[in-house]
């Protein structure tokens, strides 16, 4: 559900991680055991929150908070952010940098959203796939003030390219459940 060659987002960013994963013992928040990280950014629009880009990421250090900026934000963009230190380069990388964690509220809006959706509609997500629903939940996302659009635009993006095989979904080593509800840990 990824257009190739999409639109990077431009403007005012917002750019905050989120670690998705079901009820774990150990160490919390940044670093937190059993969990994945996805990176996340929606771009402000007059107050609202216009379109966003999720991604899994292996870590949070700054060569891959950079990498994620870089590859979803228009250069010049201007991009808040929290204090984490791995975001400090970004006025290198050619975007105004803001911190302000205060004013984060439409990114974290997303991941709320996000960690509401897995759990009421899917009632769990392996790690192996969960890049493949936050897919989804960006399409969607981005689309919801047009259904119409984004049912023609799903019609499209299907006949481009091919489906992938059982053997692709389920040939590599099955992870562990990302996101599950706490009743139901597997």
């Amino acid at each position: 559900m990824v257009r190739s060659g999409r639109d990077r987002l431009a403007g005012l960013v917002e750019v905050d991680e989120t670690y998705v994963g079901g009820v774990e013992h150990g160490k919390t928040g940044r670093g937190a055991y059993g969990k994945v990280i996805v990176a996340g950014a929606v771009d402000v629009r007059d107050k609202y929150a216009n379109r966003v880009r999720l991604k899994v990421i292996p870590d949070v250090t700054q060569k891959t908070l950079t990498e994620f900026v870089e590859s979803n934000v228009v250069e010049g963009s201007t991009v808040r952010t929290d204090d984490w230190l791995g975001y400090n380069k970004l006025e290198n990388s050619g975007y105004i940098h803001l911190v302000d964690s205060a004013e984060l509220v439409h990114i974290h809006r997303v991941f709320s959203n996000l960690k509401t959706w897995l759990l009421g509609t899917h009632h769990g997500v392996s790690k192996i796939h969960l890049q493949a629903y936050l897919n989804e939940y960006v399409f969607r996302f981005n689309r919801r003030g047009t259904p119409m659009a984004a049912f023609q635009t799903v019609l499209g993006l299907g006949s481009q390219q091919l489906s992938p095989t059982y053997k692709q979904l389920y040939g590599i080593r099955k992870g562990e459940l990302a996101y599950a509800h706490p009743s139901n840990p597997y």
